[in-house]
Formats: structure tokens, sequence, C-alpha cells
């Protein structure tokens, strides 16, 4: 039942990605909407795609209790960051933590980082600080601001489980080499968005 519903999951993120252009998440621009807009601000912009597919990785990487700890801690911190942008609290350098967060978690998984699971929720909180606020901060002006936050909460949400159905993988051998192997994908992507290349 959990791999049929993860294969659901996974086929319906990769078919709306197909139908949707590339779009940038920080371009400053609303989508218009309400849920809709908020649903489609992570899945559009790979910065956001590339850390939360990262949590659920380093989550299912990391075993129980983090598998489901680490997904549940990131959009609950991701609420107030996005509360602090809505209302204007200002919060420094927050692209760079975003792509810091695709570069640090990626590398968690590359070097099979296994700290203690309080180490793991902190710092999956304060990266998701980062991604809430630039959901907050990019609101378009004439769309719910509940909507737009469900939307974009189980967006994440999503991006979480496919990357939690990816690094289940880690049970094997040839598996866990591929899920380094992804987080290695991931901290590079990082460093892309650190450097302006992508």
């Amino acid at each position: 039942m959990v791999v049929r519903f993860t294969s659901f999951v996974i086929a319906f993120t990769l078919v709306f990605l197909m139908i949707n252009g590339p779009a940038m998440a920080h371009t400053g621009e609303g989508y218009g909407g309400g849920f809709v807009a908020g649903f489609t601000h992570p899945i559009l912009g790979w910065d956001h795609v590339a850390a939360m597919v990262a949590v659920g990785l380093w989550g299912a990487f990391l075993g129980a209790p983090a598998i489901w700890i680490l997904p549940v801690v990131f959009p609950l911190v991701m609420a107030f960051g996005a509360v602090a942008g809505i209302v204007g609290i200002p919060v420094p350098a927050v692209e760079t933590g975003i792509a810091l967060s695709a570069v640090v978690l990626g590398l968690m998984i590359v070097f099979a980082v296994k700290p203690p699971i309080w180490v793991s929720a902190v710092l999956v909180g304060a990266f998701a600080i980062f991604h809430g606020y630039a959901h907050g901060t990019e609101l378009p002006a004439t769309v719910n601001a509940f909507a737009y936050a469900v939307g974009f909460v189980i967006s994440t949400g999503l991006l979480h489980l496919i990357g939690i159905a990816f690094g289940l993988l880690v049970k094997w051998p040839a598996g866990r080499v591929a899920v380094r192997g992804a987080g290695g994908l991931i901290s590079l992507a990082g460093v892309a968005f650190l450097t302006g290349m992508a």
C-alpha cells in the first residue's frame, strides 16, 4: 500500500513537472490562485526541489525515527518562516541559505553523516526558515494567504515523500550507493545555485 501510494506521488509529480515549463522559484512574481500558487511555488523552483527531496532522502538514510521526524519538522518550521516573510521580519541571506541547504543536506547524505536526531532536526529546521521565508515574501497580493500556505506545505510534503521513496533503496548495497550519489548531485546543484550557475 505504501509502495503504491509512493509510486503514485512520484508519477503525479513527474507528470506535473513535465506539463509545466521550468520557472525560477524566486523571480518575485506571483502565480495567482491561492492554493495553486502555493502548491506550484516549491516544485517549480529547482533550489526548493533539491533541498526538500534531500530532507526525505536523509531521513530515509538515517532510518527511524528520522524518516518521519525530519519531513514533519521541515514544513512546520517552514510555516513560521513564511509568516516572518509575510509580516516583513528581516531575515538575511535568504537565497544563500536556500542554496546552502542543498549543499549541506546533500553532503550529509554523501558522507553518511548520522548525528543525533535533535541535531538533524535543528539543521533541517534552520534551513526550513529560509525556504518558508522565500514562500512568504513571494505571496501574491491577490491570493488567500491560508490557501497559499496549505498549497506549499502539501507540495513540500510530496517532495519529501519522493526523497523518502528513493531513500528506501538504502536497504540494498547498490541502493545505498545510488542514494549517496543522489546526495552528491543535490550538493552539486546547491553549489550551482550558490554560484549563480543555475
